[in-house]
C-alpha cells in the first residue's frame, strides 16, 4: 500500500489474485499508478473507491477483486480502464457450495483477558446496556398516543430519574395482516422489544379493535393492571376503553411515573463480556467498506466472540455473492445448509414481487464504487469476522446461542436494526461509507465510518473512523480494537453520536399482504 519511499499508493491492490485495484483517492487520465511493481497508465479519471484494470479482460472473463469472482467482462477491459457497470455484469452461474469445510476454530480468552463491562442483571438472566421505559404501540392506532406519553416525558433521565429515559415505540403495523407467517413474524417483533435486556419495564398502548390484540403480549384483558411474565413488569392500556387520546395519554403518563420508580431501582453491576449481543450492520455502504470499516468490525466480532460474547450478521440480499464464504466456515454441515436455505427463501421472496438480487445496490452505492451485489457482498460479510458460524435466526428471532450467527433480515437498514434488536441485540455497530443517521430506540448505535471524508462530513453522526486504515494511518487491527473497546464503554453507559441526537428508527419487517 505504500512504495519504497514510504508514500501512500493511490490505488490498493486486495488480493494477488485480483485483476483489478481500488483507487484510494482520485487518479487523474494519463496518471501511472504501481501495483507490485506492475505500472499501469489510467486512461481516464477514476474517482474514489472505484476500480481500475491492472490486466487485459476478455468478453467473458471473470473479474476479482477480494480473491473472489465480482462478475464478467461484457466487452474486452483494457489495463488502466475504469471498470463498472457499464463493462461488466452479475455472474452467478456455476456455484457449488461446501459445508463446514473451512470452520475454524476459536481460541477463547481467559475471564481476565476478556474484562468486563457494568450492565443489568435482569431476572431472567438477560443483561442490559442500557435500562428504559419503553411505551410500545401495538397497532398504528395506537402510535401517536404512544409518542405522545413519551414526548410528554422526554426530560426523563439517569440524572433526574436514575433510568435512561421513556421511549415510544410507535410503527404502522397491527391491523390489517393476513393471519399467518405475517402476524407471526410482528408478533415475534413485538414481543423482542418487550422482552429487550435494555427495557426495564413496559407500557403496552392498543387502540381496543386491532389484530395485534394487547392480550397476546400480557396475558390478561384486564387493563390498567400490572402483569409481571419473564421477570418484567407491563401495563397495559387501551384507547376505547380509557376513553379516547387525551385520556389514554394522561393515564399513560401517570402509569410509566409509576413504572419510572420500579426501574430507577435497577443498578449497573460488573459482567463479563459474553454478555454482549452484538448487531452488525452497514448502510449507505461505499467500496472502502469492504476494505475498512467492515473488516475491522470482523476484527472487532472475532475479539467479541474469543470473549465468549456473540455477534449478528444480517441483510441477506448482502450476503448474495458470498454466501459460498458462509457455508464453508458453518460449525456444521446443517449450518451450511440453513444458510443456503435462507438464500432461496429470499429469492423466491424477492421473485414473486418481480425483483431480483441486483436491485441492491443503491444508486449511492453505485456512485461509490460498489458495481454489483456480488461486490457489495463480499464486502459485507467482512462485519463477521473469520470465527465459526454457529447458528442461523429467522428475522426477530430470539439469538440463544454464543459465537458468530446468522439472521434473515432484507438489506434495508431500519428493517434490519429493527430484526436484529427484536432478536435480542443489546449493542449494534453499523458502518458505513456514504453517511448514515439511523439509530435505535432502545439500543446504542456506534456509527463508523469506512472513509476520512464521510467521517469529517458527518462528524454529529461518526462515533469512529475507520478511514484512517484507507489513508494509511492505521490498521484493520487497530481500529478493530478500537472498535471493541468502544463497545465496552457504550456498554457500560457511553452514549453513542446516534442517542444524543435521538434517532429511534423502529420498522418491522411486513412481508404479507395489506387487507
Amino acid at each position: 500500500m505504500s512504495d519504497s519511499e514510504g508514500k501512500v499508493s493511490p490505488v490498493i491492490q486486495l488480493n494477488i489474485k485480483d485483476n483489478v485495484c481500488v483507487a484510494r483517492a482520485p487518479v487523474q487520465a494519463g496518471e501511472e499508478v504501481v501495483v507490485e511493481g506492475h505500472k499501469v497508465i489510467a486512461r481516464e479519471a477514476i474517482q474514489p473507491g472505484h476500480k481500475i484494470a491492472l490486466r487485459p479482460i476478455s468478453t467473458g472473463q471473470k473479474v476479482f477483486k477480494y480473491g473472489e469472482t465480482i462478475g464478467k467482462a461484457i466487452r474486452d477491459i483494457q489495463p488502466g480502464e475504469w471498470i463498472h457497470t457499464h463493462n461488466i455484469e452479475p455472474d452467478f452461474s456455476g456455484k457449488e457450495y461446501e459445508y463446514a469445510t473451512q470452520a475454524p476454530v476459536t481460541v477463547p480468552m481467559d475471564r481476565d483477558e476478556a474484562g468486563t463491562f457494568m450492565g443489568y442483571l435482569r431476572e431472567n438472566g438477560d443483561v442490559g446496556t442500557r435500562n428504559y421505559i419503553a411505551v410500545i404501540a401495538t397497532s398504528n392506532c395506537s402510535s401517536h398516543v404512544a409518542t405522545e406519553i413519551a414526548y410528554e416525558l422526554r426530560n426523563v433521565g439517569h440524572e433526574t430519574h436514575g433510568v435512561d429515559g421513556v421511549v415510544a415505540v410507535p410503527h404502522q403495523e397491527g391491523c390489517g395482516h393476513s393471519q399467518g407467517e405475517d402476524t407471526w413474524q410482528l408478533e415475534r417483533t413485538i414481543a423482542g422489544m418487550i422482552y429487550h435486556p435494555n427495557v426495564g419495564a413496559v407500557l403496552m398502548v392498543s387502540l381496543g379493535c386491532e389484530v395485534n390484540q394487547i392480550s397476546k403480549y400480557i396475558g390478561t384483558t384486564q387493563l390498567g393492571q400490572q402483569s409481571f411474565r419473564k421477570g418484567k413488569l407491563i401495563v397495559g392500556l387501551e384507547m376505547q376503553s380509557s376513553g379516547g387520546t387525551r385520556r389514554t395519554v394522561a393515564a399513560g403518563i401517570a402509569q410509566v411515573k409509576q413504572l419510572i420508580e420500579h426501574c430507577r431501582q435497577m443498578k449497573r453491576t460488573s459482567q463479563p463480556m459474553s454478555r454482549i449481543l452484538l448487531g452488525t450492520n452497514c448502510g449507505g455502504s461505499d467500496a472502502f467498506s469492504g476494505i475498512s470499516a467492515n473488516p475491522a468490525l470482523g476484527r472487532a466480532s472475532d475479539l467479541l466472540v474469543r470473549a465468549g460474547g456473540t455477534s449478528v450478521l444480517a441483510e441477506i440480499p448482502e450476503c448474495m455473492g458470498a454466501e459460498h464464504l458462509l457455508t464453508r466456515r458453518s460449525a456444521d454441515e446443517a449450518t451450511g445448509r440453513r444458510v443456503i436455505e435462507v438464500m432461496e427463501w429470499y429469492q423466491n421472496y424477492l421473485r414473486r414481487f418481480g425483483g431480483g438480487w441486483d436491485d441492491n445496490p443503491s444508486p449511492g452505492n453505485k456512485a461509490g464504487g460498489l458495481t454489483n451485489i456480488t461486490e457489495k457482498s463480499l464486502g459485507a460479510v467482512a462485519k463477521g469476522g473469520t470465527t465459526a458460524l454457529t447458528g442461523v435466526f429467522a428475522y426477530a428471532q430470539r439469538v440463544d446461542r454464543s459465537g458468530f450467527v446468522l439472521m434473515n433480515t432484507p438489506g434495508y437498514d431500519p428493517v434490519s436494526l429493527t430484526g436484529i434488536a427484536a432478536g435480542g441485540a443489546n449493542m449494534i455497530c453499523f458502518t458505513t461509507g456514504r453517511g448514515s443517521a439511523i439509530g435505535f430506540p432502545v439500543v446504542p448505535v456506534i456509527k463508523i465510518a469506512s472513509n476520512s471524508r464521510i467521517a469529517d462530513r458527518m462528524a454529529d453522526n461518526i462515533d469512529i473512523n475507520a478511514g484512517t486504515i484507507v489513508d494509511g494511518q492505521t490498521s484493520i487491527q487497530d481500529v478493530g480494537q478500537n472498535i471493541f473497546d468502544t463497545i465496552r464503554r457504550v456498554a457500560s453507559g457511553e452514549r453513542t453520536k446516534s442517542e444524543m441526537l435521538g434517532h429511534q428508527e423502529f420498522v418491522p419487517w411486513r412481508i404479507g399482504p395489506v387487507l
